[in-house]
């Protein structure tokens, strides 16, 4: 019976432990793109321009279970750095029960993926541990006719930057 008990009380007093917010270093580059193209367009452009090999994710990122993001990817083998190219904003599905004409149909809102910056149409992430080489390729990205303005973002200054962690 005693060994039970302390069995039990063993079992109980397992440590708890816990993953602080310093654990996950910033290792990743944040640029801004404005276009009015498409995502797949803006894609295809940055595969031209940077010769790059920038492919659509099969399964799109899930923020939540009526809002997904398209994530376009490239695995730089030969540089160590992995990009991805994503939209800022998306349309979710709303769950609200409506009562209007339309009420069998669904209705969807904006879903903004760095609030921060609502005006800006995608991103740009390059994951590496020093990327020093951002003026050159803001200089190629603005070569693209297809984008606008292309600037580099100070993830330090976000407040949503979890939101960029996938």
């Amino acid at each position: 019976m005693v060994l039970i008990v302390y069995l039990l009380l063993s079992v109980l007093m397992v440590a708890v432990h816990k993953i602080s917010a310093d654990f996950y270093e910033d290792s990743f580059d944040l640029i801004a793109l404005h276009s009015s193209f498409e995502d797949y367009a803006i894609a295809y452009a940055l595969n031209l321009t940077l010769k790059a090999s920038f492919r659509r994710r099969r399964k799109d990122l899930d923020i939540s279970t009526h809002t997904t993001v398209p994530i376009f990817e490239w695995k730089d083998d030969i540089n160590d750095r992995y990009w991805t190219f994503f939209p800022n904003n998306c349309l979710k599905e709303d769950q609200t029960a409506r009562t209007d004409l339309f009420s069998n149909e669904p209705g969807y809102s904006n879903f903004t993926m760095v609030p921060e910056h609502k005006d800006v149409d995608y991103f740009l992430k390059l994951e590496q541990d020093e990327f020093n080489d951002t003026d050159e390729l803001l200089k190629s990205l603005l070569a693209v006719p297809q984008i606008i303005a292309a600037y580099k973002i100070d993830i330090n200054k976000l407040k949503s930057k979890n939101n960029l962690i996938f």
